[in-house]
């Protein structure tokens, strides 16, 4: 397979007369500069009780704030919920998708990042978040423990807790004193409360030190900040429009083609989406992607190929701007998408290619394995719960050619995803039986459902790092239910029913790279 990249990739490589150096296209926030070899062994020195304290500790903390602030019904916890918890085993919950496929990982990045504080690689405190995460499933909740849970909060716990540790790294400066010191440890403390305890703990915080403290030196880092409005529009044929304001950052960590790496996550991006809009979430999409390991098939002056294995982390979300909602618990629901894949990963390829000094490609594709993601139900409505669990495979692939320099760019990306839920609801007969109860333990409705994003891109530098950003994007779902649906009014019955959704939407937004 490698030979075979070469030999297709090889001639246009040796055509090009200008170098590729991915690095040097990229506006970099500081020079590229090593960790000193003192601070790495230092933060290296494994600290097992401490790190095992601290996710305790928050446990207990986060527990005492949900029974003794909140009064949450499920914080009343005793010996004899924590019996019935070991006794039932594990079950698919009806939690908000938010609070699954984001607020869960997050609370297992704070476990994973009691572990990588402490000294522990990448994996190693992988154990700390499911460690974490089963004790607060088994222990702390007299909910029964959830199926999902266990798998989200730690392997999204993973992708964010990583993400967030290498950034507060950005930030510190054991060299500094006063209102900057404070200042430092501070955004520190906001990026990553645990490694900010642990520091206090140590009385890394206050310290001074020769060397700067951080276990990453400073690596190729480039930041995006886009501002403007975003139009939402031709929802399912209905030509209504919502029109808002929207934010998008963008980050990009590490060398793409940095040679052969097995350290996960010395390059990883990160894509987030904020609107201001009526009617529809304020983070409405979060993406990433995160490099365990690669091999470089080609390194030449004018051309990279890179093959390696990545982790994804993906959230979509979005709510309707129809007039009206769907009554009753077996009408299609107006809401185009949601989508979260907490657990996933794949192999992935990135090219870089320089065909002449005013043109450039870029390009990537990655095919991925979904353990466990969520897609949008229209019929499984039930607590906060509109949502199928499933497991599947997504395919993603996109280009940019930047032309003069840089000056104009475009863009298109593409991410299908297809998901398969097994354990659920197959016919409207099957739901009524139950009519007061909690629906029994199912990922849902039986469905098989595609979705897929694409995005078209266009850029033009206004000055210096300032640049105008014209975007459409178009989000498409169909969902097929294995169940039979009745048309009384039509006379008719269906098996296989299918719900086909799409909605657009156009982004104007002013772009500056920091």
């Amino acid at each position: 397979m490698r030979f075979l990249w070469i030999l297709l990739l090889w001639p246009f490589c040796l055509a090009a007369q200008t170098p590729a150096d991915a690095i040097a296209r990229r506006h970099l926030i500081f020079d590229p500069m090593p960790a000193d070899s003192a601070d790495v062994a230092r933060l290296e020195k494994k600290a097992f009780w401490r790190a095992a304290a601290e996710t305790f500790g928050f446990n207990i903390g986060l527990w005492a704030f949900d029974r003794y602030v909140k009064k949450g019904h499920f914080a009343y916890i005793s010996f004899q919920t924590i019996k019935e918890n070991f006794k039932h085993g594990f079950e698919w919950d009806n939690d908000h998708l938010s609070t699954n496929m984001f607020a869960h990982p997050y609370n297992g990045s704070l476990f994973y990042n009691a572990g990588r504080s402490n000294g522990y690689n990448f994996w190693q405190s992988e154990l700390f978040a499911i460690g974490g995460s089963a004790m607060w499933e088994l222990f702390m909740e007299r909910e029964y423990p959830s199926t999902n849970d266990i798998i989200a909060t730690p392997i999204g716990g993973a992708a964010i807790g990583e993400v967030l540790y290498r950034a507060s790294d950005l930030l510190l400066d054991d060299r500094s004193s006063g209102a900057e010191r404070f200042g430092r440890e501070l955004a520190v403390f906001a990026l990553s409360p645990i490694r900010s305890l642990t520091r206090i703990v140590t009385g890394d915080a206050w310290k001074r030190r020769a060397t700067p403290g951080r276990h990453f030196g400073h690596p190729p880092l480039s930041v995006d900040l886009s501002l403007g409005a975003r139009a939402l529009m031709f929802h399912d044929a209905d030509n209504r429009v919502k029109v808002g304001a929207t934010a998008r950052l963008g980050v990009e960590y590490g060398d793409r083609f940095g040679g052969d790496t097995r350290v996960p996550y010395d390059y990883f991006t990160l894509l987030m989406d904020l609107d201001v809009m009526p009617t529809q979430p304020v983070l409405s999409r979060i993406e990433i992607v995160g490099r365990l390991l690669s091999r470089q098939l080609v390194d030449s002056q004018a051309c990279d190929l890179s093959i390696g294995l990545y982790q994804h982390f993906d959230y979509f979300d979005s709510d309707t701007i129809s007039p009206g909602a769907a009554e009753g618990p077996y009408k299609p629901c107006h809401v185009p998408y949601k989508l979260g894949t907490p657990a996933s990963a794949g192999v992935g390829a990135m090219l870089r290619y320089a065909a002449t000094p005013r043109f450039a490609l870029d390009a990537y594709a990655h095919v991925n394995g979904v353990l466990l993601g969520g897609v949008l139900s229209d019929f499984y409505r039930y607590y906060h719960r509109c949502y199928n669990w499933a497991s599947g495979f997504s395919l993603k692939g996109g280009a940019q050619c930047a032309f003069d320099g840089g000056r104009l760019t475009l863009s298109v990306a593409n991410q299908f995803y297809q998901l398969y839920s097994w354990s659920g609801y197959t016919s409207e007969e099957e739901w009524l039986e139950r009519p007061t109860e909690k629906p029994g333990n199912v990922q849902g409705d039986v469905s098989r459902a595609l979705f897929n994003h694409l995005e078209f891109r266009f850029d033009c530098r206004l000055w210096q790092r300032l640049s105008a950003s014209l975007a459409m994007n178009w989000f498409h779902r169909f969902t097929y239910y294995d169940r039979w649906m009745d048309f009384p009014e039509e006379n008719y019955s269906v098996y296989d029913y299918l719900v086909d959704s799409d909605q657009w939407d156009l982004r104007l937004m002013v772009r500056y790279g920091f």
